[in-house]
């Protein structure tokens, strides 16, 4: 497993609803050098990305997500800040099924020590494969403040663990 996990999450046949996958793979083209990162397409979310999340220390998704602003505005949302979006405030697409994917990776204390959501507004959520121009203009912003997540957690690596094994987090 590699030290960063960046997962995509939407359904790519419900236009602005792909925003995450559409997001994780304009990062993954343009970005191809990242070390020790992964790029996995999440689709809806399933029970079986469990695993893979409570072993990477560091874990960004994409997501479209309801930030009550115009469409392809981008949030992120880090650590504490992240779990309190998905517990109490405006909730992702797919709130329930990462809520209960980030209870299961705390509940086996594997909780990854650097976590983000970066949230994408959608604007239309119709039939359609592609994303509606606000919102494929916010791919780069993502992916900037992904990368950026990305070095400064590089910059705050724990001590103690080698690389590779999973630090636990309460």
């Amino acid at each position: 497993m590699s030290e960063t996990l960046i997962l995509g999450v939407g359904n790519t046949l419900l236009s602005d609803e792909g925003a995450g996958v559409h997001a994780m793979h304009y990062m993954q083209t343009h970005n191809p050098d990242l070390a020790d990162t992964e790029f996995l397409d999440a689709g809806t979310l399933s029970f079986t990305l469990a695993d893979d999340i409570a072993s990477a220390t560091n874990l960004i998704i994409f997501d479209a997500a309801q930030l009550d602003a115009e469409a392809g505005a981008v949030r992120v949302f880090e650590n504490d800040e992240l779990d309190n979006f998905l517990r109490f405030g405006r909730r992702s697409v797919h709130e329930v099924g990462f809520a209960d994917l980030m209870d299961i990776a705390r509940l086996q204390d594997c909780l990854p020590l650097n976590r983000a959501l970066i949230g994408i507004q959608p604007g239309n959520l119709g039939w359609g494969e592609h994303a509606g121009a606000a919102v494929q203009a916010a791919f780069p912003v993502a992916a900037d403040y992904a990368t950026s997540l990305i070095r400064k957690w590089s910059l705050r690596k724990p001590a103690g663990p080698e690389q590779g094994t999973t630090v636990a987090r309460q």
